[in-house]
């Protein structure tokens, strides 16, 4: 073995070693948090703490609406963390979904008296299921179906 197999051998080991060690990059994604805010202070207090954040490209807070926006590389868990360390305690991920997306928005599990308007909290029971009785109950009325009439 000669002193060129050699160099050659060293360096793609070498090379394979540093390639292995990249990250993989984080996805552009939307976090968005419930947190208690009661004040001007809360609120500048967690948009600086997100905002600081590495990979954070727009920080939007919701006072209202008790909501933080972060879009950008972030990671939601860290997000969470960083808004935890705020001193804000109760922060969680954003429980609620549109009203229009869910088929049951009064379900057990669904109706939230401290929801923002037009929102509900999201579960399981307020979903359809997929085939379940009341599909088939509006395809027997419904105007598509070509055999409606003899139903009524």
């Amino acid at each position: 073995m000669g002193a060129l197999d050699s160099l050659s051998e060293y360096f793609s080991n070498h090379f394979d070693v540093s390639i292995r060690k990249r990250k993989k990059r984080k996805v552009m994604q939307t976090v968005n948090i419930k947190v208690k805010m009661d004040c001007d202070g809360c609120e500048r207090k967690i948009k600086n703490a997100v905002s600081s954040m590495k990979g954070a490209k727009s920080v939007e807070v919701n006072r209202k609406m008790h909501k933080v926006t972060v879009s950008g590389y972030v990671d939601p868990k860290k997000v969470l963390k960083t808004v935890q360390s705020t001193g804000k305690k109760k922060a969680e991920l954003w429980p609620y979904v549109p009203y229009t997306m869910v088929a049951y928005p009064y379900a057990a599990g669904a109706y939230d008296k401290r929801a923002p308007p037009g929102f509900v909290r999201k579960s399981e029971q307020a979903q359809a299921q997929p085939g379940g009785t009341d599909d088939k109950l509006m395809s027997l009325f419904s105007d598509e179906n070509p055999n409606a009439c003899t139903v009524m």
